[in-house]
């Protein structure tokens, strides 16, 4: 165990992308990050903000990667915040996918209006 608290805790993965490679998970099972109750929206992301600034000097790194799965490419059935120690010229290039361009500002916009409507009919 990395760090514990009453609502998180936090573990190296045991399949890194680099040494220290950390898992922040809450206690509570919680499938995916939409799933995720208002009151552990804190105390989930206080950690990963604690872990992200413990590697730095703990691990000598320079900086870190945090990323959240939600269903596709999600191993385990369970929110996790990965937490990854970053050094300059590490290899690691970014995002891990290939990223494009919109066709122009018309589908952009259109795009836009689609994610907006969504985000209104969610809350």
């Amino acid at each position: 165990m990395v760090f514990a608290a009453s609502a998180v805790v936090a573990f190296l993965d045991h399949r890194p992308l680099f040494p220290g490679h950390c898992l922040v998970i809450p206690r509570e099972h919680v499938e995916t990050l939409g799933d995720l109750p208002a009151r552990l929206t804190a105390p989930l992301f206080d950690a990963v903000a604690l872990l992200s600034r413990a590697v730095e000097p703990g691990l000598g790194a320079d900086g870190s990667f945090v990323a959240v799965n939600n269903r596709v490419s999600q191993s385990v059935p369970h929110l996790h915040v990965h937490v990854v120690p970053r050094r300059r010229g590490d290899g690691l290039r970014g995002f891990f996918w290939p990223r494009g361009r919109y066709a122009d500002g018309e589908q952009m916009e259109a795009v836009r209006r689609q994610l907006a409507e969504a985000v209104v009919a969610s809350a």
